[in-house]
């Protein structure tokens, strides 16, 4: 069964920085390409950040450029979203996804984490 997990969520000032982690089991995790999406409370879930499969390709959406990181770790099965200068804009629910594809461009996601709060304070 393969599984996404992620942690690292929480609340926070303006101006701050979180990571989240995503552990991947159950597929190997070095194959395939990793994407973070997030949703806002009342919005459809929107593409953040993908890695292709060795960590060599990575691509952004334009609201999160310069702030966050996405890179991943295939010892160890994780792929990380270092965020900084967060704004209250990014307040959402992060997921993590597993690609069916080693390079993200497909843009097909079959496996998805149950998700973690991010909260930017004002």
């Amino acid at each position: 069964q393969v599984q996404l997990v992620e942690s690292g969520g929480g609340l926070v000032q303006a101006g701050g920085s979180l990571r989240l982690s995503c552990a991947a089991s159950g597929r190997t995790f070095s194959r395939y390409a990793m994407g973070w999406f997030r949703q806002a409370p009342g919005k459809e879930r929107k593409f953040v950040a993908a890695i292709n499969w060795s960590g060599g390709r990575t691509s952004y959406t334009d609201s999160v450029k310069g702030r966050f990181t996405i890179s991943r770790d295939n010892a160890k099965n994780t792929v990380y979203l270092q965020m900084n200068s967060l704004k209250p804009e990014d307040t959402a629910v992060y997921y993590c996804a597993m690609s069916s594809y080693s390079d993200y461009v497909m843009g097909k996601y079959d496996i998805w984490g149950q998700g973690t709060q991010v909260t930017v304070s004002s």
